[in-house]
């Protein structure tokens, strides 16, 4: 199969893998096919196109591509380790929830592993629902936790629809705007999850206040209160968990994404030693045939090790602090086009004049050498969400594509 060609390769992928993105892509001139990857860069399969990975599969990669050092670990863990047995107790699991417990706010000390965010986030909300006895769950218009069962249940209407009817008990509120929270919260409500920044809705960045209040309303209703750290989780908000930010402790952290280091699929449900009451009694009423898989636990320590190190976050604030100061020239540069950007740490967010410069920046930064993507459900909004590994030089590097980027777009639009 080594003598494929790039066009034998998308024709497969367009037969047998997704016609439609397939499609989607060729029509707007980007046949990419992912290939060599390493560190912050990305190389077409043929070698003749390379791209600075401003996208980072939402923090999949926040460690870079291929990292060294959590290759080595997975080729370690594998003279010895395998997937292991979900029915059974294991050391790898063990060591990881212990040092998760560790790094977590607060009286999170239990985890339970799973592949997927949207699995995790399933199980938060059944921990909320069987822990509480009540139904409701309220989540942000906007937001967005996956495409599973519960998890596609909280998240918008458009990405629920074509799929009939969902689970009920699930109502949307404003992001930010507590006393639309306050107003629907009641003696049904079990459980309350928000993104500690929605990606998906533009990288919103909430008032500092906003989760205080979120959580003494749920203290107050007797209502568990769940974050989604799935992407801003392990560092990328210049802090290991992006409620830190607020000084506040939930009842359950989800994570997951970067806890892979890009090699190893593996999520996380960590939360507060009173919930883990609702698995206590019988312990296989939830399971995960490959979640918290032995060789990837190993893998997962790796990440926390880097990723929990204050040299290394001092380090993604200092690029952080080159990236605000690079679109503080860019704003200057093309007023009529950027109307913010959005921040916390290297969790970043071009909010721009109209709905359609999100989708014509992807392009344009696709021409210049950058996969950034826009907000689904804010399509003004471009999402830049490089390797935390980046350097100064790169960083540079990426402002002066981004000039180009917006240069042709203000062009195109007229602005």
């Amino acid at each position: 199969m080594d003598e494929l060609s790039k066009q034998d390769i998308i024709k497969l992928f367009h037969d047998h893998v997704s016609s439609g993105k397939a499609d989607m892509f060729l029509s707007n001139d980007m046949d990419f096919v992912f290939g060599k990857r390493q560190g912050i860069y990305m190389w077409d399969l043929d070698g003749e196109k390379r791209l600075i990975n401003c996208h980072s599969n939402g923090g999949v990669f926040n460690l870079g591509h291929r990292n060294p050092d959590i290759i080595n670990t997975l080729v370690s863990s594998l003279d010895e380790l395998d997937i292991g047995n979900h029915h059974l107790m294991s050391k790898s699991r063990a060591l990881l929830a212990k040092r998760l417990s560790e790094l977590m706010p607060e009286d999170i000390t239990y985890t339970v592993f799973g592949v997927g965010g949207g699995e995790s986030i399933d199980l938060a909300i059944k921990i909320a629902r069987a822990y509480t006895g009540r139904p409701k769950i309220i989540s942000a218009k906007g937001g967005y936790h996956g495409h599973t069962g519960f998890a596609l249940a909280a998240g918008d209407e458009k990405y629920r629809k074509p799929f009939g009817l969902m689970a009920p008990g699930f109502v949307q509120v404003p992001f930010n705007d507590i006393a639309a929270l306050d107003k629907s919260m009641d003696c049904e409500t079990a459980g309350v999850i928000f993104e500690t920044i929605p990606a998906t809705l533009g990288i919103y960045v909430p008032d500092r206040d906003y989760f205080k209040k979120v959580r003494e309303l749920c203290d107050r209703n007797g209502a568990v209160m769940i974050i989604d750290e799935v992407q801003t989780g392990l560092g990328r908000t210049g802090r290991l968990w992006g409620i830190e930010h607020f000084n506040v402790a939930p009842d359950i952290i989800v994570i997951g994404k970067g806890l892979s280091g890009g090699i190893y699929p593996i999520t996380a449900t960590c939360f507060k030693e009173k919930l883990e009451t609702v698995l206590k009694e019988d312990p296989f009423i939830h399971v995960s045939t490959f979640g918290g898989a032995e060789a990837g636990c190993s893998i997962a320590l790796k990440v926390l090790e880097q990723s929990s190190q204050q040299p290394f976050l001092d380090h993604v604030n200092a690029m952080a602090r080159m990236f605000e100061h690079g679109f503080e020239q860019l704003k200057a540069r093309y007023s009529k086009l950027i109307v913010s950007f959005r921040q916390l740490g290297l969790m970043m967010g071009v909010k721009m004049a109209n709905e359609l410069c999100g989708p014509v920046m992807t392009k344009a930064c696709y021409d210049n050498g950058i996969l950034s993507i826009y907000a689904n459900n804010d399509t003004s909004v471009s999402q830049l969400m490089p390797p935390l590994i980046i350097t100064g030089q790169e960083t540079r590097e990426v402002l002066e594509r981004l000039d180009k980027a917006f240069g042709q777009v203000n062009e195109l639009l007229g602005l």
